[in-house]
Parts: structure tokens; sequence; C-alpha cells
């Protein structure tokens, strides 16, 4: 797998990501934009990216804090998801800006097929991936995996082009059933296509095999096979209008 290390501007900070291709199939390829977690751009999950692209999408990882930023874990991590949580249109301007650099960079290298686009993120990175689609961001399949449900700008109606997929822990401290609840509400009220997907008993974070925050973040081999294939499945869908 090919991986490129790409600088570009996203709001007020100068971000590094990551295009991540296989340079041995030729022809244009789906695009997938991956938001990482509260770690940032690291080799874990650019190396996620890889797998998740495979011989079937080019694939970009985002860099939502800005220089490639990463971190090992709290409570540095938590200062800086804050950070871009705390002001939802600068966090949407760069993740808009990853998106287009995506569109862009694939279009440069002619691997790109800018017609079919999803969004995958991983928790700070599923709440960033809703952010997109609450923006309107042009995109055929949103996927939020056990992520940050809740937002200071909730989508109005007909905001939401994306389709949305949510893959949740029924027992994630870090977003309970009342959030994910108020998710439905706000996306029945836009009009959105959404499914939601409640794995039971599952904690945050077990679609990542790195995590282990006993009682709070687990990741759970089976749930993170079926999260992979399913959202695999689902952007097919949503790429060929079936959903």
């Amino acid at each position: 797998m090919a991986v490129e290390r790409i600088q570009y501007q996203a709001g007020n900070v100068t971000a590094n990501g990551a295009l991540v291709w296989n340079e041995k199939v030729s022809g244009r390829r789906p695009l997938l934009l991956v938001m990482p977690n509260w770690l940032g751009v690291t080799e874990t999950i650019i190396n996620r990216a890889a797998k998740m692209a495979g011989d079937k999408y080019v694939a970009f990882v985002a860099d939502m804090y800005g220089g490639g930023k990463t971190s090992k874990g709290p409570p540095e991590s938590q200062d800086l998801m804050m950070a871009v949580r705390a002001d939802r249109v600068e966090g949407r301007r760069r993740g808009m800006a990853a998106l287009n650099t995506m569109i862009a960079e694939a279009e440069k290298r002619g691997i790109g097929d800018k017609s079919k686009k999803a969004a995958v993120g991983f928790c700070f990175g599923g709440g960033n991936v809703l952010e997109l689609a609450r923006a309107g961001a042009d995109l055929d399949a949103v996927v939020c995996l056990h992520g940050d449900l809740v937002t200071t700008l909730p989508a109005k109606k007909g905001d939401i082009k994306a389709a949305i997929f949510v893959l949740h822990g029924s027992k994630d401290p870090v977003a309970p059933k009342e959030q994910r609840d108020a998710l439905e509400a706000e996306l029945d009220a836009a009009g959105a296509n959404w499914q939601m997907l409640d794995f039971g008993g599952r904690l945050h974070s077990f679609s990542e095999e790195e995590t282990m925050m006993p009682g709070i973040a687990e990741y759970h081999p089976g749930a993170a096979h079926q999260t992979y294939r399913m959202l695999d499945d689902f952007i097919q869908d949503a790429f060929n209008k079936r959903l």
C-alpha cells in the first residue's frame, strides 16, 4: 500500500494528513475519508485506513489538530479533542478541508472516483463525520463508529445529503442512550436517511484493537469483525442507491 503524507490548509491550522491507496491496482476507486480518534494521525490509524481501503478505495486520513499532531492518550488527547469540539464551526472547516483535499489529491494522481465518496470516523472522528453530514457535505455515506453524538449546531430540515450509519455499544459510558435518542430525534427532524445499530453490552471503542480502558473503552473482536463488514456493505449500498 502506498502512503503519502499531504500538507494542506484546514481552517486556522496547517494540517498533515495521509493519502492511502494500493498502487498496484489500476483505475479509479471510490474515496473514503477516515477521521481518527483523539490520538490523531497515528501509524495505527494509517494502517487501519490501509486495511479498509484494500483494493476497493482510496483513503485519506484527516488531521483535525494541525501539524499532524498525535497524542499517546489522556490528558493531552482530551485537551486536544475538546479544543476542536469547543468550536464546531472551525471543526467543520477542518473536516471540509480534509474532504476537499482527498478529492483533489486523488484526482491529481488519477486514482479517485469523485462521484463516490464516503466518510468513516472513530470515536472523536465519529463526531467529526457527523458534523460533516450536518454541514451538508457532498458525501454518499457517513459512518460513525462509537462516536461523539452531541452537537451545538444540530441539522435542520434538508441539511443532510449523506446516508448515515451509526454503530454504538449499548453500554458506552462516553455517549449514553440519552445521547443516542437525541441524535435519532435530530436526524428524523432533519429528514435524514439514517440507520443506527447498538451492540449489546459493548463499551466505547469496541472496533479498535489498541483500546483498553477497562469499564470504559474495550476492544471486542466479534463486534469489530461485524462492524467493518457492515460498514462496507452500507457504503456500497449508498453508492448504488440501494438505501
